[in-house]
């Protein structure tokens, strides 16, 4: 009840301090992200990292995935994807994929049906549903309860493979072989962090399943070159391709409230920024180089979008007209001049 209180006077304390101010909730462990992020996202301008930013970065990736697959990104619907790990960050990925499907025409009973969750136990089923939490109990099947994660593989045949537990080598040869036997082209992400907690690495992936593999990690991983002469770039699925851009997309238009849409807007542009040339290489993320033109046509796609759901209160008609225009003149330049001039003084 403390802890409720005191973030409850933070919020409203900030608030009134800044009355345009977005709120970022970060690290907040996993029994109260949730209950804050609900219970503030309508009335205050803020967001979850952990469980919104992680779950965008993500979707972005997957997209990219599918366009490396040679499929479209309007097939994640059509996906198995088994997410190990039931804490934010993996129900809160679950959330922003399902929310996906149903932008691009899903009903929520076929979204949820493309998923398998994954704790230390096994498979979330109904069977324990009173240990569940709202959001877990969202994507609890009906059969298979407590199932282990390489029989699920085995019986799921999944195409996709989210790794959030912080369990380092949870992903077996065995697991990543069994994966493969059932996909031509199995996504691989491991996206704990750091490096020793990778529930597998770039090298392992790619050798467990042949080179077919798409890959990106939480942690960097190095270029990974095969036997047979082929070299793959992994990629890092990692939030600060997302969160820059949706911040400052949010506070220069003076958006109410961060929304769904927005995510999958965000998430949408970020995948949409990776090229043909870099999909065959095995990156799934832009180059990190490019972070500042990311985060600005991030921030474009979510001013417009806040201007669509006619939630978007310091942009005028004219500024309307030219968004990515808008956008670039409030962002900052970290560029400096020296202060002093340096001179060469002789006597």
């Amino acid at each position: 009840k403390e802890y409720y209180q005191l973030v409850d006077e933070f919020m409203l304390a900030v608030r009134h301090r800044y009355p345009n101010v977005l709120v970022q909730f970060e690290d907040f462990s996993s029994d109260k992200a949730q209950n804050l992020l609900n219970k503030y996202r309508q009335d205050h301008l803020c967001f979850n990292d952990d469980i919104q930013g992680t779950g965008a970065t993500t979707l972005a990736g997957l997209l990219s995935a599918l366009r490396a697959k040679g499929e479209d990104v309007t097939a994640l619907g059509d996906q198995r994807i088994v997410i190990v790990g039931a804490g934010s960050a993996g129900i809160g990925v679950a959330q922003v994929l399902k929310q996906a499907m149903m932008e691009q025409g899903r009903t929520e009973d076929e979204a949820k049906k493309c998923f398998f969750v994954v704790d230390q136990d096994g498979l979330i089923g109904t069977e324990r549903i009173d240990e569940l939490s709202d959001e877990q109990k969202d994507f609890a099947r009906a059969e298979d309860n407590y199932m282990p994660l390489q029989d699920v593989i085995q019986k799921y045949k999944p195409t996709m493979l989210l790794g959030m537990t912080a369990v380092g080598g949870l992903f077996t040869e065995d697991v990543i072989r069994e994966l493969a036997a059932g996909c031509e082209r199995p996504v691989i992400f491991p996206l704990s962090n750091p490096t020793t907690n990778a529930e597998c690495t770039a090298e392992q992936a790619f050798e467990w399943t042949e080179g077919r593999c798409i890959f990106a990690s939480g942690s960097p991983f190095d270029p990974v070159k095969m036997s047979d002469g082929r070299t793959f770039y992994p990629t890092q699925c990692n939030n600060m391709y997302v969160f820059p851009g949706l911040g400052l997309g949010v506070t220069v238009c003076g958006a109410l409230r961060v929304t769904d849409r927005m995510l999958y807007i965000a998430a949408e542009a970020l995948a949409n920024f990776v090229t043909d040339g870099e999909l065959a290489q095995g990156k799934v993320f832009p180059h990190i180089s490019y972070i500042r033109h990311v985060s600005h046509r991030i921030a474009v796609a979510v001013v417009e979008e806040a201007v669509r759901e006619g939630i978007a209160t310091r942009i005028t008609k004219e500024e309307q007209e030219d968004i990515p225009a808008f956008v670039s003149s409030k962002m900052y330049y970290p560029e400096y001049v020296p202060l002093v001039e340096k001179r060469e003084v002789t006597i």
